[in-house]
């Protein structure tokens, strides 16, 4: 294969022609709103050794190496270079939690063995590929991340990544706008069950959750026969790892058991919800043999970021910032969890959920009697959905408008969630 000869030779790989470090292999995507084709030329003038494109009229000279697609190429370029190498991958996608999850696995994991895992959100039919073509030889293991936002997407994942074992870490009504309905984000968070069935390969299964259980099961695990256990509340009979919340204010803390033995957990994770997401790293530690000794220092030193369930504590107020993303499952888990913690003066600063389709309304509509349902110091809405249903709480179109009412009547000790989609920048939130 001429092109993978090429690419172990020049094993960096660009998509940004602004960048493209010296010697570099520069792949011209095509955008909504721009092709790359047309920036192949800089891209070699900044220090691409390659460019590959495929629209002729840019191929000048033997630099330019011309396919038919080129995000195809890339694609199959990932997979064949993942064919050759030993490393064990495993492939991880679910509704909310796969990134903390991810990260978590890649933790424990690096502390015995040399680890590639998904930087960022680097989970879709770019990202992937890309991360796969950073694999090295020196690789023993590599942890992708699979995101998708419409049926058949994680198929085609699954068919470039070619994993060993995989996961799902849930399955909750997000993108309802890709995948019609919550059988249709079953349906399709099951293709990762589907590929490793029909390859033979292992799934990580929280037994605890019925969803998943039916959802391995339909694809053919029957009988434990493939299927590796986690579960909490249960006895470690039969399982890689089983767990109990010990405490959850603000910061999650645990009791785990493997094969190995008893172990506390205290971690720098918000959210009862995250409990599950630490147990599938500590079964998957346990099932490549990390001791618990490293299981714990891996996962006690876990930080999240990029607001994810991140605490802050500022001059006026504590924060919990899980601005990253949000759907109804995440947005209820947030809430319920923010609601039975042990802290006083509780304020919410929640913003639209974005990708409901059709059911938008109705979703925003559940989440306000659910807020009602609860106890808080103050609540503030933040979004067109939520304008759109009729409430009694103090309504924002925008984080700017939440800013400027801020600035005039700033909160003060105060414990606060920010919850929303990542549209809605509630980040940026200000005077608090």
């Amino acid at each position: 294969m001429e092109l993978y000869d090429i690419f172990k030779s020049h094993p960096v790989i660009s998509t940004d022609s602004r960048n493209c470090p010296s010697g570099s292999l520069f792949f011209a995507l095509k955008g909504e709103n721009h092709d790359a084709n047309a920036f192949a030329l800089s891209a070699l003038e900044v220090g691409a050794a390659f460019a590959v494109v495929d629209n002729p009229v840019y191929a000048k000279d033997e630099r330019f190496i011309l396919v038919e697609n080129t995000l195809e190429t890339l694609q199959d370029l990932a997979r064949f270079h993942r064919r050759q190498l030993g490393a064990k991958i495993i492939g991880i996608t679910g509704t909310n939690g796969k990134t903390t999850t991810k990260e978590l696995i890649a933790a424990v994991l690096s502390r015995k063995y040399n680890t590639l895992f998904t930087k960022g959100n680097l989970n879709n039919h770019i990202g992937v590929p890309l991360t796969l073509l950073q694999l090295r030889p020196e690789h023993e293991i590599g942890v992708i991340e699979m995101g998708a936002n419409h049926a058949g997407e994680i198929k085609m994942l699954a068919e470039i990544v070619i994993p060993d074992l995989g996961i799902i870490t849930n399955v909750g009504e997000a993108h309802l706008e890709g995948f019609g309905s919550f059988e249709g984000v079953k349906k399709t968070k099951s293709e990762l069950y589907d590929f490793i069935q029909e390859n033979l390969g292992k799934i990580f299964l929280n037994t605890g959750n019925k969803d998943l259980v039916e959802m391995a099961e339909s694809a053919g695990f029957n009988n434990y026969l493939g299927v590796l256990p986690y579960q909490m509340y249960t006895d470690i009979e039969n399982k890689l790892a089983t767990g109990s919340i010990t405490g959850n204010s603000p910061f999650l803390e645990m009791r785990c058991f493997t094969s190995e033995g008893g172990f506390d957990l205290k971690t720098n994770l918000i959210g009862a919800y995250n409990a599950e997401n630490v147990l599938a790293a500590v079964a998957i530690g346990n099932y490549f043999d990390v001791d618990n000794t490293k299981i714990k220092e891996a996962i006690e030193s876990y930080q999240p970021q990029n607001n994810r369930s991140q605490f802050t504590e500022t001059p006026q107020n504590k924060l919990i910032i899980d601005a990253y993303n949000a759907n109804p499952t995440s947005m209820r888990a947030a809430i319920l969890n923010f609601s039975e913690m042990e802290v006083e003066n509780k304020s919410l600063i929640l913003g639209d959920m974005f990708e409901l389709g059709e059911n938008s309304d109705e979703e925003h509509r559940k989440i306000i009697e659910l807020v009602k349902e609860n106890s808080f110091s103050d609540v503030y809405l933040v979004g067109k959905s939520f304008q759109a249903v009729k409430s009694n709480f103090i309504n924002f179109a925008t984080a700017e408008e939440l800013n400027a009412f801020f600035e005039k009547n700033p909160l003060k000790n105060r414990f606060i969630l920010i919850k929303g989609s990542r549209g809605m920048r509630l980040e940026k939130v200000k005077y608090l």
